[in-house]
This record gives C-alpha cells, sequence and structure tokens, in this order.
C-alpha cells in the first residue's frame, strides 16, 4: 500500500498449506512460508526484508528505502535483519501449541529484550531511520501486532508505544 504498486494479495492457510483457491501452497513456495512475491520475470522471492526492498526499489520515488550502496541503505538492512532474525524467528514457538508455556516464556523474554534495543534505538525519532518511513519500519510495525496478539506487556517503552502509534495512524497502514 504505501508503495502505491498494483499487485494481487493471495490468502494461504499455513497450516493446510493450501492457497485460498485450493492449490498447494508447496508448489508455490517449497518452503511452505510466506511471504512470496512473483516477479514479473517469473522468479519467486520468499524471504520479507529481500522482498520489502525490492517493492521499496520498484517504487523509488515513495522513498521507502534509502538509494542502494549508501551507508543509510545497509542501516536499514541492519534493522530488516534484527527484526527478522530477532524478534520474528523468537515469536516463531510462541504460535507453536505444541511447545511447553516455560519455554514459550523464555522466548518472551528474549523478544521483550529484543524490543527495548529498539525502543532505545527509537529516542528522539520518529521512525526506525529517523524522519522518514522505511519499509523496515513496516517489518517492526507487524511484530509489534504479533505481540499484541500474544498479549506481550510493552507498555513500558515509551519510544516504541510512540512509533506504535505513528504507524498505526497512517493512512496505508489503515488501508492495509
Amino acid at each position: 500500500h504505501e508503495a502505491g504498486l498494483q499487485h494481487d494479495l493471495i490468502k494461504v492457510d499455513l497450516k493446510a498449506k493450501k492457497t485460498e483457491n485450493g492449490d498447494d501452497f508447496t508448489a508455490i513456495n517449497p518452503k511452505g512460508q510466506v511471504p512470496a512475491l512473483l516477479l514479473d520475470s517469473g522468479e519467486l522471492l520468499t524471504e520479507g526484508p529481500v522482498i520489502v526492498q525490492v517493492i521499496a526499489d520498484k517504487a523509488a520515488g515513495k522513498n521507502l528505502a534509502p538509494a542502494n550502496g549508501t551507508d543509510a541503505r545497509y542501516k536499514m538492512q541492519e534493522w530488516l535483519n534484527f527484526t527478522t532474525s530477532e524478534l520474528h524467528k523468537n515469536f516463531s514457538p510462541l504460535f507453536n501449541p505444541a511447545i511447553p508455556d516455560e519455554v514459550k516464556k523464555f522466548f518472551i523474554d528474549r523478544i521483550i529484550g529484543k524490543f527495548k534495543y529498539a525502543d532505545s534505538q527509537l529516542a528522539g525519532r520518529d521512525y526506525l531511520m529517523g524522519k522518514q518511513f522505511t519499509v523496515a519500519d513496516g517489518y517492526l510495525f507487524v511484530m509489534l501486532a504479533w505481540a499484541d496478539r500474544m498479549k506481550i506487556d510493552l507498555s513500558g517503552m515509551k519510544n516504541l508505544m510512540a512509533f506504535k502509534d505513528r504507524m498505526a495512524a497512517r493512512p496505508n497502514v489503515q488501508a492495509a
């Protein structure tokens, strides 16, 4: 939505590995996970941090990512990597009903620690990169939504909560 690019969204039942029209999702993405982006060339991309950068680059006039090859781009990539490896992957066990509560508590504590880092880095900033929204902010916002879903209390992290409010107020976030 932020990029303003034409796209088709297809819902996937990740448990059944079926698309909304009943197709086998693993035939599309053998990893069996979302997101997946089919490029005009026919190439399939399946990792979120890469996909959001492709989208940002295709909508260069929207300034959703700093220019390739710049220090700012590398810093944004650092945020994308942090979000995918330190937050996103630590949430995975929380979605598994077979994992015992004491193990989930371990991962919740890790997640809270990672959010504390993000909170400290947002001090004096509107977004992760400063005043400018980037695709890294969208990814962090999804992780905050997951924290809400899992009832992880982050209310004491004032910078993070102000960021979350700013993000939620964005018209394209509301549209999504």
